[in-house]
């Protein structure tokens, strides 16, 4: 079951190990009339599976009760995770509404999947400002009280041989009535992260931690309502947490030759990628080096300091992460020199879906805009796929335990 499914990255990383089936995928976007995504999607997958373009909050949970749904995945946004009281106090505990982390765990706690692998910007790990880690909290918390365990992983894609130095948390849930919870009980927290868990294979790191953070053990409240009242934690990029108890620690990548920016340029681009003399002077404003006196609403005056950026790209090193506003004229936009005919553009759609390892053309038929924003919205397919065969391993594990023939799985997602 695939949820918040965008353009397919978590299928289309999954299905290249050849180890998944889908059951249903759910993509809808509130705030457009056009829901280019979700066409792009149930283009790209026609007749393969269920495609919902509905808002998950109305979804009925019920139609999956004894689906076979072994794993749900999904990109959610991530947004402001406190719990409150119910006005009545008969109902417990109630998230904020349109908060869409909660849906997933309505959707866990009918389906009861072995398996959870969800995606999220890392600063997740470091909200709200004001009670730092709160937010995370509340997340292993409610993932605990379902029965699941838990591994997160910061990873930058570009450390593990990919085109773009894009930098995201992956979180694993696994239910702890698996063979894969079982046979590692008694293994360290430490060496799950490093040798026998499920990011550490398909993603090595260091034997040393970073220094500058030393690693962290802690015990969960029992209580979600403490946690979002009064609890705040440091977490650091990489942890596991069991029946509560949490170890978090600095990990450092074994990193990867990557792909560099220059290997995924397209040739012979269309005359509208390039930068007119007025749009390269806006670039050169803001990718440089700048320092603005500034008033506050209360009349504080303060100077806004920005260092520059490398203006071109340089080619011999990975994209920098792809945003939403990509394609148009702001600091965050990829400028590179055409290497064909020296001239200053911004990167192509095909580009793009290259720098997220999608297929050329797989957002074709939308306008270029949506396509920029679609991408920048969008999974690093080849991350995907090393977590799905880590996925298959483990699966075919639990199989080999059961003494049971082999079967693929099915997902679904939103």
């Amino acid at each position: 079951m695939e949820l918040f499914a965008g353009v397919g990255g978590f299928r289309l990383g999954l299905e290249k190990t050849e180890g998944f089936n889908v059951y249903w995928g759910n993509q809808w976007e509130p705030s457009k009339k056009s829901q280019d995504a979700f066409n792009c999607y149930a283009k790209q997958f026609k007749n393969n599976g269920i495609h919902s373009n509905d808002d998950i909050t109305t979804v009925d949970e019920k139609q999956f009760t004894n689906s076979g749904i072994n794993l749900i995945v999904g990109g959610f946004p991530c947004q402001d995770y406190s719990v409150a009281r119910s006005l009545s106090g008969e109902k417990g505990l109630e998230g904020k509404k349109g908060v869409l982390f909660w849906e997933i765990i309505r959707l866990v706690g009918e389906i009861r999947p072995k398996y959870i692998l969800l995606e999220n910007v890392d600063r997740l790990l470091k909200s709200p400002s004001k009670q730092r880690g709160r937010d995370f909290s509340i997340m292993l918390a409610s993932l605990r009280d379902l029965n699941y365990s838990v591994e997160w992983r910061v990873i930058n894609a570009a450390d593990y041989g990919q085109a773009q130095r894009r930098r995201r948390v992956f979180i694993f849930a696994v239910s702890n009535d698996t063979a894969y919870i079982k046979d590692n009980k008694t293994i360290s927290n430490q060496d799950m992260l490093h040798h026998k868990g499920f990011f550490a294979r398909p993603f090595p790191i260091e034997k040393e931690y970073n220094i500058k953070h030393q690693p962290q053990e802690l015990q969960l409240p029992l209580s979600i309502l403490d946690i979002s009242e009064e609890f705040s934690q440091k977490y650091l990029n990489a942890g596991i947490m069991r029946g509560g108890n949490v170890y978090t620690e600095e990990v450092l990548p074994q990193s990867e030759e990557s792909i560099p920016l220059g290997a995924i340029l397209q040739s012979d681009v269309d005359e509208k990628y390039y930068l007119s003399d007025v749009a390269i002077e806006k670039f050169i404003y803001l990718k440089g080096p700048k320092k603005i006196e500034r008033t506050s609403s209360t009349g504080h005056k303060y100077t806004f300091s920005e260092g520059g950026m490398s203006f071109p790209e340089p080619l011999d090193k990975p994209g920098r992460t792809m945003l939403t506003s990509e394609g148009t004229v702001n600091r965050s936009s990829h400028v590179v020199k055409d290497p064909t005919t020296q001239r200053l553009r911004i990167l192509t759609p095909v580009e793009c879906e290259r720098l997220n390892g999608f297929p050329d053309n797989w957002t074709e038929g939308m306008a270029d805009r949506m396509r920029y924003f679609c991408m920048g919205n969008a999974l690093v397919v080849g991350l995907i796929e090393r977590m799905g065969n880590r996925i298959k391993e483990i699966e075919e594990n639990e199989i080999n335990q059961l003494k049971s023939e082999p079967q693929q799985l099915s997902f679904f997602g939103y």
